[in-house]
């Protein structure tokens, strides 16, 4: 085993995903880690998928497949579903058996004991232990109420700053802070697929998350996006981050 690639929401930016690859020089001794959100928004998710299995690549499940996935078994039985915006719906009718297959066979989690490292795509309360977790926190948090709460909403103390116990959270989902280095959690959403960047924590064979941020900066590697893909934030990140 070589190393553990750890990357970001690609949202369907398949380029940019094969031109990380190339950055890091991607090898077969490599593995291959998404922490959620490969589809949809972007323009190639069937390129991301193809990418994935291509790879023997692993990941946990995103609230964007999450929400397609609820669409089909909806549909399966006769259900409408929740509402899907136009790019989901054209998305929803593009997928393939076996990309279906692919998705529904994601988990809520995964654990990475030799490098202390547990991906999930949101995050989770920091205030509770794992087991004892809402489904819905793993998929959506991205911050914490005035109570201490989960919430989905991008203000408020983001969860990440109050996680103390347990492994290394290696997550996605929250763009508007673009990267986050926290003391036992690392973000990496750098918005690629709203004109940000693709990014991916590289660690080498049985290395734990530095914990020097110079340091764990230095094992992320990022590409600039080729262009902004989906207009859904109201103030991008910065470039830089």
């Amino acid at each position: 085993m070589g190393r553990t690639v750890f990357v970001g929401d690609v949202h369907g930016c398949a380029a940019e995903l094969s031109e990380l690859l190339e950055t890091i020089a991607f090898c077969a001794s490599d593995r291959l880690v998404f922490v959620g959100d490969l589809i949809a928004r972007g323009p190639d998710s069937a390129g991301v998928l193809t990418t994935f299995r291509q790879t023997k690549a692993v990941g946990v499940v995103g609230n964007h497949e999450e929400r397609l996935l609820e669409v089909r078994q909806a549909r399966a039985s006769g259900k409408r579903g929740p509402r899907l915006g136009p790019a989901h719906y054209r998305l929803s009718h593009q997928l393939e058996d076996d990309d279906w297959q692919l998705l529904a066979a994601l988990p809520r989690h995964l654990d990475f004991p030799e490098h202390n490292v547990r991906v999930v795509h949101a995050g989770v309360d920091p205030e509770l232990p794992f087991e004892q977790q809402d489904p819905w926190t793993l998929t959506h948090i991205r911050s914490l109420s005035l109570q201490g709460a989960p919430s989905d909403r991008a203000g408020g103390q983001p969860w990440a700053s109050r996680y103390k116990d347990g492994p290394h959270i290696v997550f996605g989902h929250n763009s508007r802070l673009s990267l986050q280095i926290a003391a036992c959690a690392t973000g990496l959403d750098t918005a690629c697929v709203y004109g940000g960047k693709l990014s991916c924590l590289v660690l080498e064979q049985g290395q734990p998350v530095p914990v020097d941020v110079v340091e764990r900066r230095g094992a992320i590697t990022s590409v600039r996006a080729r262009r902004q893909y989906y207009a859904g934030l109201r103030s991008m990140p910065p470039l830089s981050a």
